[in-house]
Protein backbone atom coordinates (compact mmCIF):
# COMPACT_ATOMS: atom_id res chain seq x y z
CA UNK A 1 0.00 0.00 0.00
CA UNK A 2 1.85 3.38 -1.06
CA UNK A 3 -0.23 5.54 0.52
CA UNK A 4 -1.19 4.98 4.19
CA UNK A 5 -2.50 7.59 7.16
CA UNK A 6 -0.16 9.24 9.16
CA UNK A 7 -0.57 8.35 13.02
CA UNK A 8 -1.96 12.21 13.19
CA UNK A 9 -4.48 11.67 10.43
CA UNK A 10 -5.46 8.13 12.22
CA UNK A 11 -6.16 9.84 15.89
CA UNK A 12 -7.96 12.35 14.12
CA UNK A 13 -9.99 9.97 12.81
CA UNK A 14 -10.52 7.78 15.75
CA UNK A 15 -11.33 10.93 18.04
CA UNK A 16 -14.36 11.82 15.49
CA UNK A 17 -17.18 11.91 17.65
CA UNK A 18 -20.13 9.13 16.73
CA UNK A 19 -23.14 10.65 17.12
CA UNK A 20 -24.46 7.19 17.41
CA UNK A 21 -23.06 6.27 20.24
CA UNK A 22 -24.77 7.68 23.64
CA UNK A 23 -21.93 7.57 25.56
CA UNK A 24 -20.50 10.66 23.80
CA UNK A 25 -23.46 12.41 24.37
CA UNK A 26 -27.10 12.90 23.29
CA UNK A 27 -28.15 13.02 19.44
CA UNK A 28 -31.42 12.99 17.38
CA UNK A 29 -29.35 9.95 15.33
CA UNK A 30 -29.85 7.62 18.72
CA UNK A 31 -33.53 8.26 18.36
CA UNK A 32 -33.80 7.34 14.75
CA UNK A 33 -31.17 4.26 15.09
CA UNK A 34 -33.93 3.54 17.89
CA UNK A 35 -36.60 3.98 15.87
CA UNK A 36 -35.39 2.16 13.25
CA UNK A 37 -34.12 -0.99 14.95
CA UNK A 38 -37.26 -1.10 16.83
CA UNK A 39 -39.49 -1.10 13.44
CA UNK A 40 -37.25 -3.52 12.15
CA UNK A 41 -37.61 -5.68 15.44
CA UNK A 42 -41.16 -5.57 15.52
CA UNK A 43 -41.86 -6.84 11.90
CA UNK A 44 -39.56 -9.94 12.98
CA UNK A 45 -40.18 -10.38 16.07
CA UNK A 46 -37.28 -11.70 17.46
CA UNK A 47 -34.53 -10.49 20.01
CA UNK A 48 -31.96 -7.70 18.90
CA UNK A 49 -28.31 -8.31 19.59
CA UNK A 50 -26.46 -4.88 19.32
CA UNK A 51 -22.71 -4.58 17.92
CA UNK A 52 -20.38 -1.94 18.46
CA UNK A 53 -17.20 -2.79 17.51
CA UNK A 54 -13.61 -0.65 17.18
CA UNK A 55 -13.16 0.76 13.91
CA UNK A 56 -10.07 -0.56 12.94
CA UNK A 57 -10.22 -3.66 11.02
CA UNK A 58 -8.45 -5.75 9.03
CA UNK A 59 -8.49 -5.39 5.66
CA UNK A 60 -9.41 -9.18 5.14
CA UNK A 61 -12.48 -8.46 7.67
CA UNK A 62 -13.66 -5.43 5.66
CA UNK A 63 -13.24 -6.80 2.41
CA UNK A 64 -12.13 -10.47 1.98
CA UNK A 65 -15.18 -11.85 4.73
CA UNK A 66 -17.85 -10.14 2.50
CA UNK A 67 -16.89 -11.52 -0.76
CA UNK A 68 -15.57 -8.16 -2.45
CA UNK A 69 -13.12 -9.43 -5.71
CA UNK A 70 -9.65 -8.48 -5.12
CA UNK A 71 -9.76 -6.21 -8.19
CA UNK A 72 -12.82 -4.03 -6.90
CA UNK A 73 -12.11 -0.30 -7.08
CA UNK A 74 -13.62 0.11 -3.52
CA UNK A 75 -10.38 -1.61 -2.63
CA UNK A 76 -8.53 1.56 -3.68
CA UNK A 77 -6.62 3.40 -1.80
CA UNK A 78 -8.62 6.51 -3.39
CA UNK A 79 -11.77 5.60 -1.44
CA UNK A 80 -10.32 3.47 1.55
CA UNK A 81 -8.20 4.83 4.69
CA UNK A 82 -5.63 2.04 5.16
CA UNK A 83 -3.23 1.99 8.24
CA UNK A 84 -1.20 -0.45 7.13
CA UNK A 85 -0.93 -3.38 4.02
CA UNK A 86 -3.51 -5.38 6.07
CA UNK A 87 -5.17 -2.58 8.56
CA UNK A 88 -7.65 -0.48 7.58
CA UNK A 89 -10.53 1.85 8.91
CA UNK A 90 -13.44 0.00 8.05
CA UNK A 91 -15.32 1.02 5.22
CA UNK A 92 -19.01 -0.15 6.31
CA UNK A 93 -20.28 -1.11 9.77
CA UNK A 94 -21.01 -4.79 7.65
CA UNK A 95 -18.18 -5.78 8.42
CA UNK A 96 -18.77 -5.96 11.79
CA UNK A 97 -21.38 -8.99 11.12
CA UNK A 98 -19.55 -11.97 9.62
CA UNK A 99 -17.41 -12.07 13.02
CA UNK A 100 -20.80 -11.63 14.83
CA UNK A 101 -22.49 -14.78 13.02
CA UNK A 102 -19.13 -17.15 13.34
CA UNK A 103 -20.11 -16.49 17.08
CA UNK A 104 -23.76 -17.09 16.90
CA UNK A 105 -23.78 -20.69 17.84
CA UNK A 106 -20.74 -20.55 19.64
CA UNK A 107 -23.04 -18.23 22.47
CA UNK A 108 -25.95 -19.84 22.07
CA UNK A 109 -27.67 -17.90 19.93
CA UNK A 110 -31.35 -18.08 19.47
CA UNK A 111 -33.09 -19.59 16.52
CA UNK A 112 -33.78 -16.13 15.43
CA UNK A 113 -32.25 -13.14 15.69
CA UNK A 114 -31.60 -9.59 14.81
CA UNK A 115 -28.05 -8.29 14.70
CA UNK A 116 -27.89 -4.05 15.20
CA UNK A 117 -24.41 -2.97 14.33
CA UNK A 118 -24.58 0.83 14.21
CA UNK A 119 -21.53 3.56 14.16
CA UNK A 120 -19.07 5.29 11.58
CA UNK A 121 -17.52 4.81 8.26
CA UNK A 122 -14.61 6.13 6.86
CA UNK A 123 -14.33 6.98 3.19
CA UNK A 124 -12.16 9.03 1.03
CA UNK A 125 -15.60 11.63 -0.47
CA UNK A 126 -16.46 14.96 -2.15
CA UNK A 127 -16.95 17.93 0.09
CA UNK A 128 -20.51 18.97 -0.73
CA UNK A 129 -23.90 19.12 1.13
CA UNK A 130 -24.43 15.97 1.33
CA UNK A 131 -21.45 13.87 1.72
CA UNK A 132 -18.67 13.30 4.58
CA UNK A 133 -15.73 11.31 4.62
CA UNK A 134 -17.06 10.24 8.17
CA UNK A 135 -20.28 9.00 7.16
CA UNK A 136 -22.69 7.02 9.99
CA UNK A 137 -23.93 3.50 8.80
CA UNK A 138 -26.53 0.97 10.63
CA UNK A 139 -26.48 -2.49 9.57
CA UNK A 140 -29.88 -4.83 10.28
CA UNK A 141 -28.95 -8.40 9.93
CA UNK A 142 -31.64 -11.08 10.48
CA UNK A 143 -30.63 -14.67 11.03
CA UNK A 144 -33.02 -17.39 11.28
CA UNK A 145 -34.18 -20.67 11.19
CA UNK A 146 -37.26 -20.26 9.19
CA UNK A 147 -37.64 -19.46 5.46
CA UNK A 148 -36.77 -16.24 4.37
CA UNK A 149 -37.92 -14.92 1.23
CA UNK A 150 -37.96 -11.51 -0.77
CA UNK A 151 -40.84 -10.67 0.76
CA UNK A 152 -39.40 -10.50 4.02
CA UNK A 153 -36.59 -7.99 2.36
CA UNK A 154 -39.00 -5.82 0.90
CA UNK A 155 -40.93 -5.70 4.02
CA UNK A 156 -38.11 -4.94 6.02
CA UNK A 157 -37.01 -2.04 3.46
CA UNK A 158 -40.52 -0.59 4.01
CA UNK A 159 -40.38 -0.34 7.46
CA UNK A 160 -37.20 1.27 7.11
CA UNK A 161 -38.49 3.52 4.82
CA UNK A 162 -41.19 4.52 6.76
CA UNK A 163 -39.20 5.93 9.94
CA UNK A 164 -36.64 7.47 7.89
CA UNK A 165 -39.69 9.56 6.52
CA UNK A 166 -43.24 9.03 7.66
CA UNK A 167 -46.11 9.15 4.75
CA UNK A 168 -42.98 8.43 1.53
CA UNK A 169 -43.42 6.89 -1.36
CA UNK A 170 -40.57 4.09 -1.59
CA UNK A 171 -39.84 1.83 -4.09
CA UNK A 172 -36.98 -1.08 -4.70
CA UNK A 173 -34.69 -1.78 -7.32
CA UNK A 174 -32.24 -4.78 -8.09
CA UNK A 175 -28.43 -3.81 -7.07
CA UNK A 176 -26.44 -7.09 -6.57
CA UNK A 177 -23.96 -6.96 -3.18
CA UNK A 178 -21.18 -9.60 -2.92
CA UNK A 179 -22.26 -10.98 0.39
CA UNK A 180 -25.94 -11.33 -0.73
CA UNK A 181 -28.30 -12.70 -2.98
CA UNK A 182 -31.43 -11.02 -4.39
CA UNK A 183 -29.73 -7.48 -3.92
CA UNK A 184 -32.23 -4.56 -3.28
CA UNK A 185 -31.79 -0.76 -3.41
CA UNK A 186 -34.26 1.50 -1.31
CA UNK A 187 -35.48 4.49 -2.92
CA UNK A 188 -37.62 6.79 -1.31
CA UNK A 189 -38.98 10.32 -2.53
CA UNK A 190 -41.29 12.95 -0.53
CA UNK A 191 -45.29 13.11 -0.85
CA UNK A 192 -45.40 16.68 -0.29
CA UNK A 193 -43.77 19.92 -1.24
CA UNK A 194 -42.56 21.18 1.78
CA UNK A 195 -39.73 20.27 3.82
CA UNK A 196 -35.67 20.08 2.88
CA UNK A 197 -33.26 17.01 2.91
CA UNK A 198 -30.87 15.85 0.64
CA UNK A 199 -32.38 16.04 -2.92
CA UNK A 200 -35.66 18.21 -1.51
CA UNK A 201 -38.38 18.40 -3.18
CA UNK A 202 -41.28 16.63 -4.24
CA UNK A 203 -40.88 14.04 -7.59
CA UNK A 204 -36.94 13.31 -6.87
CA UNK A 205 -36.01 9.84 -5.65
CA UNK A 206 -33.06 8.97 -3.31
CA UNK A 207 -31.36 6.02 -2.43
CA UNK A 208 -31.80 5.43 1.17
CA UNK A 209 -30.78 1.93 1.72
CA UNK A 210 -29.75 -1.21 0.48
CA UNK A 211 -30.13 -5.19 1.46
CA UNK A 212 -30.29 -8.86 0.53
CA UNK A 213 -30.86 -12.06 1.50
CA UNK A 214 -27.87 -13.15 3.02
CA UNK A 215 -25.46 -15.57 0.72
CA UNK A 216 -25.18 -19.24 1.57
CA UNK A 217 -21.94 -19.12 0.82
CA UNK A 218 -21.36 -16.20 4.01
CA UNK A 219 -23.71 -18.62 6.23
CA UNK A 220 -21.77 -21.80 5.85
CA UNK A 221 -18.55 -19.88 6.45
CA UNK A 222 -20.00 -18.86 9.91
CA UNK A 223 -20.87 -22.41 10.93
CA UNK A 224 -24.54 -21.82 10.19
CA UNK A 225 -25.68 -24.40 7.62
CA UNK A 226 -27.72 -22.85 4.63
CA UNK A 227 -29.97 -26.12 4.30
CA UNK A 228 -31.28 -25.13 8.27
CA UNK A 229 -29.88 -21.02 8.24
CA UNK A 230 -31.27 -17.93 6.38
CA UNK A 231 -30.86 -14.40 7.12
CA UNK A 232 -31.59 -10.76 5.59
CA UNK A 233 -29.02 -8.12 5.78
CA UNK A 234 -30.19 -4.39 5.06
CA UNK A 235 -27.54 -1.73 5.53
CA UNK A 236 -28.54 2.35 5.81
CA UNK A 237 -27.36 5.25 5.40
CA UNK A 238 -27.79 7.19 9.08
CA UNK A 239 -27.20 10.65 7.91
CA UNK A 240 -29.21 10.82 4.54
CA UNK A 241 -32.20 9.37 6.67
CA UNK A 242 -31.92 11.82 9.32
CA UNK A 243 -31.54 14.33 6.86
CA UNK A 244 -35.21 13.49 5.71
CA UNK A 245 -36.53 12.99 9.16
CA UNK A 246 -35.40 16.42 10.29
CA UNK A 247 -35.98 18.34 6.67
CA UNK A 248 -31.96 19.35 6.66
CA UNK A 249 -30.56 20.32 4.14
CA UNK A 250 -26.81 20.92 4.95
CA UNK A 251 -24.91 17.60 6.69
CA UNK A 252 -22.80 19.91 8.75
CA UNK A 253 -25.81 20.98 10.54
CA UNK A 254 -25.93 17.64 11.94
CA UNK A 255 -22.66 18.30 13.84
CA UNK A 256 -22.79 22.12 13.88
CA UNK A 257 -21.74 23.49 17.42
CA UNK A 258 -24.09 26.81 17.03
CA UNK A 259 -26.73 26.31 20.37
CA UNK A 260 -29.35 26.99 17.38
CA UNK A 261 -28.95 24.62 15.73
CA UNK A 262 -27.22 21.80 18.12
CA UNK A 263 -30.45 22.47 20.32
CA UNK A 264 -32.35 21.12 17.05
CA UNK A 265 -30.20 18.15 17.09
CA UNK A 266 -31.44 16.28 20.17
CA UNK A 267 -34.47 15.12 19.02
CA UNK A 268 -36.36 14.22 15.52
CA UNK A 269 -38.65 17.32 15.00
CA UNK A 270 -38.43 19.31 11.79
CA UNK A 271 -35.64 21.55 11.66
CA UNK A 272 -36.31 25.48 11.93
CA UNK A 273 -33.51 27.27 9.95
CA UNK A 274 -31.48 29.72 11.69
CA UNK A 275 -30.04 33.21 9.94
CA UNK A 276 -28.04 31.58 6.64
CA UNK A 277 -24.32 32.88 6.44
CA UNK A 278 -23.47 34.19 2.72
CA UNK A 279 -21.62 32.07 0.85
CA UNK A 280 -18.16 33.40 -0.79
CA UNK A 281 -17.17 31.21 -3.71
CA UNK A 282 -13.26 31.42 -4.74
CA UNK A 283 -12.79 29.56 -8.63
CA UNK A 284 -9.07 28.02 -8.68
CA UNK A 285 -7.06 27.10 -11.64
CA UNK A 286 -5.37 23.78 -10.60
CA UNK A 287 -2.74 21.32 -12.11
CA UNK A 288 -3.92 17.90 -11.15
CA UNK A 289 -3.06 14.18 -11.51
CA UNK A 290 -5.23 12.97 -14.46
CA UNK A 291 -6.92 10.83 -12.16
CA UNK A 292 -8.27 13.68 -9.85
CA UNK A 293 -11.81 13.30 -9.16
CA UNK A 294 -13.83 15.20 -6.47
CA UNK A 295 -13.58 11.90 -4.03
CA UNK A 296 -9.82 12.58 -4.05
CA UNK A 297 -10.11 16.20 -3.98
CA UNK A 298 -12.41 16.38 -1.05
CA UNK A 299 -10.05 13.51 1.10
CA UNK A 300 -6.77 16.09 0.34
CA UNK A 301 -8.96 19.19 1.57
CA UNK A 302 -10.38 17.76 4.56
CA UNK A 303 -6.17 16.53 5.41
CA UNK A 304 -5.21 20.11 4.73
CA UNK A 305 -7.89 21.90 6.66
CA UNK A 306 -8.25 19.58 9.55
CA UNK A 307 -11.02 21.57 11.89
CA UNK A 308 -11.25 24.40 9.28
CA UNK A 309 -13.02 22.07 6.99
CA UNK A 310 -16.88 22.44 7.63
CA UNK A 311 -15.83 26.15 6.63
CA UNK A 312 -16.71 24.49 3.58
CA UNK A 313 -19.98 23.85 2.03
CA UNK A 314 -19.01 22.53 -1.19
CA UNK A 315 -15.54 21.93 -3.47
CA UNK A 316 -16.84 21.23 -7.21
CA UNK A 317 -14.57 19.96 -9.96
CA UNK A 318 -16.52 22.32 -12.57
CA UNK A 319 -13.55 21.14 -15.53
CA UNK A 320 -10.75 19.27 -16.76
CA UNK A 321 -8.86 20.16 -19.58
CA UNK A 322 -6.35 17.49 -20.93
CA UNK A 323 -2.09 18.06 -21.92
CA UNK A 324 -2.54 17.77 -25.31
CA UNK A 325 -5.71 19.93 -25.51
CA UNK A 326 -4.10 22.91 -24.21
CA UNK A 327 -1.68 25.10 -26.54
CA UNK A 328 1.45 24.93 -25.78
CA UNK A 329 1.80 28.71 -24.39
CA UNK A 330 -1.10 27.49 -21.89
CA UNK A 331 0.96 24.65 -20.74
CA UNK A 332 4.47 26.47 -20.29
CA UNK A 333 2.49 28.79 -18.19
CA UNK A 334 1.29 26.70 -15.91
CA UNK A 335 4.64 23.70 -15.85
CA UNK A 336 1.87 21.33 -17.17
CA UNK A 337 3.09 18.16 -17.71
CA UNK A 338 1.80 15.23 -20.43
CA UNK A 339 0.04 13.04 -17.38
CA UNK A 340 -1.79 16.12 -15.69
CA UNK A 341 -4.41 18.26 -16.24
CA UNK A 342 -5.72 22.00 -16.23
CA UNK A 343 -8.59 21.19 -13.69
CA UNK A 344 -10.96 24.53 -12.73
CA UNK A 345 -12.34 23.67 -9.15
CA UNK A 346 -14.61 26.20 -6.95
CA UNK A 347 -15.28 26.27 -3.57
CA UNK A 348 -17.99 27.68 -1.65
CA UNK A 349 -16.58 28.97 1.64
CA UNK A 350 -20.05 29.09 4.30
CA UNK A 351 -19.23 28.52 7.87
CA UNK A 352 -22.63 27.66 9.51
CA UNK A 353 -22.03 30.30 12.74
CA UNK A 354 -20.13 33.06 11.43
CA UNK A 355 -19.00 35.22 8.56
CA UNK A 356 -16.03 35.19 7.18
CA UNK A 357 -13.51 38.46 6.30
CA UNK A 358 -12.50 38.44 2.84
CA UNK A 359 -8.51 38.26 4.37
CA UNK A 360 -9.80 34.74 5.91
CA UNK A 361 -12.17 33.65 2.68
CA UNK A 362 -8.31 33.96 0.95
CA UNK A 363 -6.07 33.08 3.40
CA UNK A 364 -9.00 29.70 3.46
CA UNK A 365 -8.55 29.50 -0.54
CA UNK A 366 -4.74 29.69 -0.53
CA UNK A 367 -4.72 26.81 1.40
CA UNK A 368 -6.86 24.39 -0.79
CA UNK A 369 -4.46 25.58 -3.74
CA UNK A 370 -1.49 24.41 -2.23
CA UNK A 371 -3.10 21.09 -0.88
CA UNK A 372 -4.28 20.56 -4.32
CA UNK A 373 -2.15 21.87 -6.37
CA UNK A 374 0.42 19.91 -8.25
CA UNK A 375 1.99 22.46 -10.61
CA UNK A 376 5.40 24.59 -10.33
CA UNK A 377 3.73 27.68 -10.60
CA UNK A 378 1.84 28.56 -7.28
CA UNK A 379 -0.50 31.54 -7.85
CA UNK A 380 -1.99 32.69 -4.59
CA UNK A 381 -4.51 35.22 -3.91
Amino acid sequence: MSTCLSTTQLIDALLIRDLTDPGQGPHAMQQLLGALVESVRELARCPVIQLRESALVSTAANYDALGYAPSDITRSERYSRYVSSSVMLRSHTSAMLPPALARHLERGGPADALYAAAGLAYRRDAIDRTHTGEPHQLDLWRVTRSPVHRDDLVATLGAVAGVALPGCEWRVVDSPHSYTEGGLQLDVRRTDASGGGPGAGQGEWLELAEGGLIAPWLLRRAGLSPAEWAGVAVGIGLDRALMLRKSIGDIRLLRATDPRIARQMLDLSTYQPVSAMPAVRRDLSLVLSSGSDEELLGDRVRAALGDRAPELESVQLLSRTAYADLPEPARARLGLRPNQVNALVRLVIRPLDRTLTAAEANALRNDVYLALHDGEVVELA
